[in-house]
């Protein structure tokens, strides 16, 4: 049975919680309707104040994940994983305690509600009341609930969280913050009581006092260390986020609010806290840690570029859907996404660790559809080249080409790149092989016939001639009589016969297994048999159209369980799971290849890369038996 005071008591009702601010909104529907003074509506300001507080926490925590600017400012730079965010998904529940405490403060204190726009002397009391009475307060509570009892019940949950953020802060028992609460409280209802009271404390006080909370969970240090060299004694006025992610790392130390005084005078200041403060600062302009591996992205549209962990945390570790809630966002996005184009090349997205070693997403801040105008072919392969060569500068051993990165009709699958520059250290790789072999995996052994789109694509070529070398007859559409004959001469000779080209799709109107490789209309499904199943390497995905058929989701792996700090989706996926050509980056980073793979797939080595992803703890989405598991006969 949990403690008293430990959970939240609407825990169980989910997003509905959020209906706990309908007494407020109500009340400034009346005064708006029925009373015509909705300005006098205390109900108003605690909703507008409510609105700013999770404002302010959501941006704070926008910029702590705005890796391309602060990841040599980061003082812990292991990633937030989905544990940590599942666990600090309610962080706002205490928004909705101290709405009810205002509104009850507001009940029992009438001359709260005609306060003064502004008043100096109110300032003053507060600040006086805040040295004096919440930060003294604050440090001996805080020491209390790092007794063993009351931390074991309360407290650790606050500790839980190993990478500190915004978030961080509102993470907390409800008996930590109805004590927080009246820390808050004091200076504000101490100086309204005694006649000093405004509305601009109100909310100046509230805010600042939630940014000062952010600021220290923020894991980036921003206070440069030459501000505490010039004015040595404003470091015990002020903390650091340095300052306080020393205290989630030696809880015994640290535990003022947002003045070390307390600190230095109850002795428990971390003595390491300046240095530290200044080591960070003196490196944040060095470059960090060289990522091992780096997986090169790009923007699919406006409303999937919000599904950035720097945009909602929370929505990035969810596999990505348009959702409502996004729709009064796409104009900051448009704008924004315009502004990379504008000024940046490439930028830093996510991060993990995986064996030890740091694997990168990098984006291109370019469109889906830009891809495919022929006039915006130079300026997109610049912006590669560029990511590919600041790679190699830096140190990155592997780099990997997502999606439309690596189009044929672009680079050659990345061949434009290693021709060009024949001496790059690093390794460009397109990961087709695996993404072939996920897709034969998928591929039941007692298939005879399966009906090939995009037969004569990169993807296409290597499917067909695999399985023809397995006695699997392929019908490939295709009008290219040249292309096919091409493809059917890479065969062996008696496996040629398998290959078989289809100018119509009627002549798949008796093959249950389709594999799709480029994008067909629901008229063009109507030809598939009922029971077909769609296997599919096309980007985007077909629609799911027929309910009599199945449809496969894009070529995909589950990365190791041993993956530390991931805590976004990549796309549509579920977590932890990532594109095939992602996967196959991977692998080649963790076994060490120093040949590039672009251009044409090597079909001799779909087998040796699928053993490789097996074995470093990679899995495949499918449980099918595959047909890939059975060596290629001689």
């Amino acid at each position: 049975m949990d403690a008293p005071f430990s959970a939240w008591p609407w825990d169980n009702l989910g997003v509905f919680k959020y209906l706990l601010y309908g007494p407020f909104v109500a009340n400034v529907l009346y005064s708006r309707f029925q009373e015509k003074d909705i300005k006098q509506s205390w109900c108003l300001h605690i909703l507008i104040l409510c609105g700013l507080r999770g404002l302010f926490h959501v941006l704070w925590g926008s910029y702590s994940n705005m890796l391309f600017l602060t990841r040599n400012r980061r003082i812990l730079q292991q990633g937030v994983d989905f544990k940590q965010i599942d666990s600090e998904w309610d962080w706002d529940n205490f928004l909705i305690l101290q709405a009810v405490i205002a509104s009850i403060a507001c009940y029992m204190f009438p001359f709260l509600e005609n306060l003064p726009l502004w008043s100096t002397r109110g300032v003053i009391a507060a600040l006086i009341l805040h040295v004096c009475v919440s930060e003294p307060l604050y440090y001996w509570v805080h020491r209390k609930f790092h007794g063993d009892y009351l931390f074991a019940h309360y407290h650790s949950l606050h500790h839980s969280s190993p990478v500190p953020q915004s978030f961080t802060a509102g993470n907390a028992t409800i008996l930590e913050h109805l004590v927080l609460s009246i820390v808050i409280g004091i200076p504000i209802l101490g100086a309204s009581m005694l006649g000093y009271g405004s509305a601009s404390l109100i909310y100046g006080y509230v805010l600042i006092f939630d940014s000062l909370r952010c600021l220290g969970h923020c894991n980036v240090e921003i206070i440069p260390h030459q501000l505490f060299d010039t004015f040595p004694f404003l470091r015990y006025l002020i903390y650091t986020p340095t300052y306080h992610s020393l205290h989630h790392t030696d809880k015994d130390t640290n535990f003022c609010l947002f003045m070390p005084l307390f600190d230095a005078l109850g002795n428990t200041l971390n003595r390491k806290s300046w240095q530290l403060h200044k080591k960070i600062s003196l490196n944040s302009g060095k470059n960090g840690r060289v990522p091992d591996f780096v997986f090169l992205a790009h923007v699919v549209d406006v409303v999937s570029s919000m599904h950035a962990p720097f945009v909602f945390r929370s929505f990035a570790s969810l596999p990505f859907t348009t959702r409502l809630f996004l729709v009064p966002c796409w104009p900051f996005a448009l704008v924004s996404l315009l502004a990379m184009w504008i000024w940046s090349k490439t930028f830093l997205n996510s991060s993990y660790n995986l064996r030890g070693r740091l694997h990168q997403s990098w984006a291109v801040p370019r469109f889906g559809f830009q891809y495919f105008l022929p006039f915006a072919t130079e300026g997109i392969n610049k912006q590669i080249e560029h990511a590919i060569l600041r790679a190699d500068r830096i140190g990155v051993k592997v780099i990997s080409l997502a999606a439309l990165n690596k189009n044929e009709s672009l680079n050659g699958g990345g061949t434009l790149f290693v021709n060009k520059h024949p001496n790059l250290r690093v390794r460009v790789v397109h990961g087709n092989t695996l993404t072939a072999a996920v897709i034969l995996n998928e591929i039941p052994e007692d298939v005879k016939e399966v009906f090939l789109t995009g037969a004569t694509s990169k993807l296409g070529r290597a499917i067909a001639l695999y399985l023809c070398r397995r006695r699997v007859r392929i019908l490939m559409l295709t009008l290219s009589s040249e292309r096919f004959q091409n493809i059917q001469k890479e065969a062996p000779a008696d496996c040629q016969s398998y290959l078989v080209q289809v100018t119509k799709y009627q002549a798949a109107q008796n093959c249950k297994t389709w594999i799709v490789g480029k994008w067909i209309t629901p008229r063009e499904q109507n030809w598939a048999p009922r029971g077909t199943h769609f296997h599919q390497f096309v980007v985007p995905p077909i629609l799911s159209f027929r309910r009599d058929c199945t449809y496969g989701d894009l070529a995909a792996m589950k990365l190791p369980d041993d993956v530390e700090g991931l805590g976004c989706c990549e796309y549509t996926m579920d977590r932890g799971v990532v594109h095939a050509c992602h996967a196959g980056g991977v692998i080649h980073s963790l076994e060490g290849w120093t040949h590039h793979e672009v251009g044409a797939i090597d079909v001799d080595r779909i087998d040796l890369v699928w053993k490789a992803a097996l074995k470093h703890g990679l899995k495949p989405l499918s449980s099918n038996k595959s047909i890939v598991n059975c060596k290629i006969s001689e």
